[in-house]
This record gives structure tokens, sequence and C-alpha cells, in this order.
């Protein structure tokens, strides 16, 4: 028996002008159909109070109050932000969270970056012991310190300064950035290390050529995630904060509750619009490298 021939295939042969061929479209499946509805579902939750808080921010007194809340406004009027920062010290609240969350996380980065690379790439005798004693502090709540540090805090006289919010705020998320800072650390090749020690780089020269540079992304995971804490923190501005001049934005928002509870809403909402805009941009132009850096840190190889 002779073993047939195979079926000779010609290649599809176009002149240089024709159109390419078309592909056949893939029918959608239930699976497909399914997660396009779930991502449409999140999107709507996530950017409807969004788009609510603006619109509401445009809205007059009169038709907030008398109207349907969630209708679209009769009129549009921009004298709710002048009346934000009449009403409070909005620039003064909004220069002093500015001031706590850079100052928190210049904190976090350094300090973070140290500890994972000591523990991580460095290492010594009890490093996992270190490491899990750190990663249990995310665990422990914010409430437990706020007594003693009140009273630490009156002892050395620093109540009522932007340490007394900055220590604490970067205190407490070290943990988890010093997860995400190792986690990164082991996913560089230890050849590169290797390789600079035989060139004859010391730790310190290794730290700040070659794991620095390859740590932008996971800085700025890093200083994004703990950032959005950090500037809408309550607890410890309320607590450590005595004076008008040091409030930051969660406590200069008190300042539109007048008498007997009355609450200018839409001026309040103007405030809030004029606050969250600064992370909101910041987030829009630096969330690819975010997402990369949570990715970096995630794998390993």
């Amino acid at each position: 028996m002779t073993a047939q021939a195979a079926p000779i295939t010609r290649p599809v042969i176009t002149s240089p002008g024709s159109p390419p061929p078309l592909r056949r479209r893939r029918k959608p499946t239930l699976y497909s159909t399914l997660s396009k509805v779930l991502i449409a579902l999140i999107v709507i939750v996530q950017v409807y109070p969004l788009a609510w808080l603006f619109i509401t921010s445009l809205r007059t007194e009169q038709d907030f109050a008398t109207g349907d809340p969630f209708a679209l406004p009769k009129a549009i009027t921009f004298d709710n932000y002048v009346r934000a920062f009449q009403t409070g010290n909005l620039a003064m609240n909004i220069v002093n969270s500015f001031i706590v969350t850079m100052g928190a996380n210049v904190l976090i980065v350094l300090l973070g970056m140290m500890a994972a690379y000591a523990l991580q790439v460095l290492g010594f005798r009890f490093s996992k012991v270190v490491r899990g004693l750190f990663l249990i502090g995310i665990i422990v709540p914010v409430q437990i310190a706020l007594v003693p540090l009140f009273i630490d805090y009156s002892t050395v006289n620093l109540l009522d300064t932007y340490p007394s919010m900055i220590i604490p705020l970067a205190g407490f998320a070290l943990p988890m950035s010093i997860y995400l800072f190792s986690s990164f650390f082991d996913y560089i090749p230890r050849e590169t290390y290797e390789a600079a020690s035989l060139d004859g780089a010391g730790p310190y020269r290794i730290f700040g050529l070659i794991t620095l540079p390859l740590s932008v992304n996971t800085v700025v995971t890093v200083v994004l995630v703990n950032s959005i804490f950090i500037w809408n923190d309550f607890i410890f501005a309320n607590t450590f904060v005595l004076s008008e001049g040091l409030k930051t934005i969660p406590l200069g928002l008190q300042n539109y509750i007048g008498a007997m509870g009355k609450t200018d809403w839409t001026a309040t909402f103007a405030a809030v619009c004029v606050t969250i805009t600064p992370l909101l941009l910041v987030f829009l132009v630096l969330n690819k490298a975010m997402i990369q850096g949570l990715e970096s840190g995630a794998t390993k190889g």
C-alpha cells in the first residue's frame, strides 16, 4: 500500500491594492456576555456616585432642597464653589492635607524600601521572624494606639503639630508597604545583585543604582494606595489636632454644619469635589504604573 499524499495548500495571493481577506467574527458566548454586563455594572456603581456628586454641586440650594435630589438640575450655578471657600478654610485644609500626605509618603517609601531591602536582599539571621512581626502590624487596629499616642504626644509637646499626624500614619502603613517592596525585590533576579557585587559595588551602591531605579512602579503603587487613606484620614487628625490652622480636609468639612445641625449640602458637595479632584487626576495619570507595580509585586519570574 502506498501512503496517501497530503493535500497541497496554495497561499492566497492578493494584489497590493486589494483589501485583506475578511475574518469570521466569533459569536459572543454566554461567558463573554456576562463578563461585559458585570464590567458595565461595576463601572456604573463606581462612576455614578462621582457623577451625581459633581452634578449636585452645580445645583442651587432651593432646587436641591425642594426638588428630587437625584434628578438633573433645573439650573446650573457655580456659587456653591464660591461659598465653599468662603464658609470654611478650604484652601488651608487642602494645604494641610497635602503636607501630611507628602510627609507620610516620604517616610513610608524611605523606611519601607530600606526595611524590605534589608529583609529580602541582604538577609540576616532571624530576618523571617522580623518580617513576620512587621506583617502582624497589618491586623493591628489603629484605635488601640490613640490613647497611648495622645499621652506620649502631650508629654513631649508634640500635640497639635504635623508630626503628630504624619508619624502614626506612616507607622501603620509600613507593614503593607514592606510587603509590597519585599515581593518586588524577590522578583528581581539574584544574578543582578551578584554581578554588581563582583564589580565591587557595596550594598548602598546596589540599592541606589539598581534597586531604587527598578522600583519606580512599586513606589508609585505604594504612594497611591497610601495617599488615598492618608488624604481621607479623620481619626488621627481629629485626635491630635486642636487648632483650626492645622485641620485637614476631613476635619474642615465639619465647618459646613451650621447651627442646630443645619448643613449647606450644595456647598459641602462642592468642597468634596474640590478635594477629591487631585487624587482622581493623579490616579488617572499613574494608573498604568500602579497596575504594573502590583503585578510585579504579586508574581515572581
